[in-house]
């Protein structure tokens, strides 16, 4: 069974797009790294994550996954605060009670908190996933319009049947 490491935001739901609309509408310049973090730290998660869709059906793909037998899944989500990292727990249970969710704070990369080696991760953010491959793991790019920059891409979570 391989370990199989799902990023939230992008992969599972469309927070990135609500949250950069949200920023666009504050006037906060994307390039503004302290300003951002400082709005992270301070948004209404549980709003987000009440206006937030599911990506492709992420939940359902899941459950295929985990019906296969053929992962040990777990949720890997870079977090800003306490209240993200609530608010993400929360939502997760409505739909999944026994998957493992592990919260990376946004400072550490994913890399620190989880033995990458042999493990695939399905992420968005190349940066991510090229530092995944660096340790040793398997990287693969979600992304709707299929751009896996280098990367196995998928734009549906139970296409990884297929690929292992």
């Amino acid at each position: 069974m391989k370990n199989l490491y799902i990023d939230f935001d992008g992969v599972i739901c469309n927070t990135i797009e609500i949250t950069y609309k949200m920023l666009e509408e504050s006037g906060i310049d994307i390039k503004d790294q302290e300003k951002v973090t400082e709005f992270y730290q301070n948004l209404d998660w549980k709003h987000v994550l009440d206006i937030c869709e599911i990506i492709n059906d992420g939940m359902d793909n899941i459950k295929k996954l985990i019906s296969s037998g053929k992962f040990n899944i777990a949720i890997l989500t870079h977090v800003n605060s306490i209240n993200e990292t609530i608010e993400k727990v929360k939502f997760i249970r409505k739909y999944l009670k026994d998957v493992t969710i592990i919260p990376v704070p946004k400072a550490i990369s994913k890399t620190r908190m989880i033995n990458a080696r042999f493990s695939i991760l399905v992420d968005d953010y190349s940066v991510n996933l090229n530092e995944w491959k660096e340790a040793g793991g398997i990287g693969v790019r979600f992304d709707l319009d299929m751009d896996g920059k280098g990367f196995l891409v998928i734009d549906h979570l139970d296409e990884l049947l297929e690929l292992f």
